[in-house]
């Protein structure tokens, strides 16, 4: 194969003065988290391509700043059996292998945690995973297996948290005329988590404020007029990749809404997954307070709503995102 066609690389070499142990380990712990190669020691590899490249060169002036030297070259491997020998060097097969054996040692003990345990082991074990993905640079089977297993292990977790959560349903979705919708039944699981809470918020607030609300034990006791949300088969729910208060913004268009799209980034990320928001663990952490304290939904949703107006003028008013 031509070089040319070769996948490129860029070697930073740094030579620090003797004295500056702690410089030395800085820089150490800084080139292995953005996943280099030590061919030894002060030599560091990493592909052109990755995305962590553009931070070499600060770590080449930090070096010349502790009073030391510090190069980065783009280098080409000389043939294909070259470039395939530096590809070893990456190779996160071993990283991949010790993060499954701790998910299914993980996996085992789920049914004796808590939902407060639960949620933080699903935090921890997706800081892993995605750490761990971005500095494969050329993911091989493992990566595969290993993202299998993550879907596997997170929906067991929501399946514990959120019985009954609804699968994504395909198609588009509709718009609709609110005046249609006024002072109507709706209906949903009961045991309110933060995507049902969110709608019944929004749909209080934004959509139907005379709305009566019905907290079922099973999606199956839904009355036949009455309009169901978040669950399988119900009249809004998750639609694609969005999830039950999405699908109810773009039917009633309120998507445009900057405050509530945004409230609908941190009810994606703490329903499904998504874009981090830093207001979602405070969010979360109150709403799992709030179920321990207060006797049913409906003292539920009373508390988490002054919560939601509060979030929503915060966002609306022009947080930077």
């Amino acid at each position: 194969m031509d070089s040319r066609h070769l996948p490129s690389w860029l070697l930073l070499i740094v030579s620090l003065p003797t004295g500056s142990a702690t410089a030395r380990m800085r820089i150490w712990r800084a080139v292995k988290a953005q996943g280099c190669a030590a061919l030894r020691d002060g030599a560091y590899l990493l592909p052109a391509h990755a995305e962590q490249a553009g931070q070499l060169a600060g770590l080449a002036s930090e070096t010349i700043d502790e009073g030391g030297q510090a190069w980065l070259l783009r280098v080409q491997a000389q043939g294909a059996d070259e470039s395939a020998a530096l590809q070893v060097l990456f190779d996160r097969t071993a990283d991949y292998d010790d993060w499954l054996a701790e998910l299914s040692e993980a996996r085992r003990a789920l049914a004796t945690l808590g939902q407060a345990e639960l949620n933080r082991l699903l935090r921890r074990h997706e800081r892993s995973y995605q750490a761990l993905r971005r500095i494969d640079f050329f993911p091989a089977e493992t990566a595969l297996r290993a993202q299998a297993q993550w879907h596997d292990f997170s929906n067991a977790i929501a399946a514990i948290l959120s019985p009954g959560e609804p699968h994504a349903a395909a198609g588009s979705i509709p718009r609709r005329d609110p005046t249609n919708y006024q002072g109507r039944v709706w209906a949903t699981r009961c045991h309110l988590w933060v995507d049902r809470i969110a709608c019944a918020w929004l749909i209080q607030r934004f959509i139907d404020p005379a709305a009566r609300f019905l907290w079922l034990e099973s999606p199956a006791d839904c009355p036949v007029d009455a309009l169901g949300f978040d669950f399988d088969g119900a009249t809004f729910t998750h639609t694609g990749d969005r999830v039950s208060f999405e699908v109810l913004l773009a039917s009633f268009g309120l998507d445009e809404n900057r405050g509530l799209a945004y409230l609908g980034t941190l009810v994606r990320a703490l329903d499904v997954g998504g874009a981090a928001v830093p207001e979602a663990a405070g969010f979360e952490a109150m709403l799992a307070g709030a179920r321990k304290r207060l006797p049913d939904d409906d003292a539920l949703l009373a508390e988490a709503g002054t919560v939601l107006d509060s979030l929503y003028a915060h966002f609306a008013g022009g947080r930077r995102i």
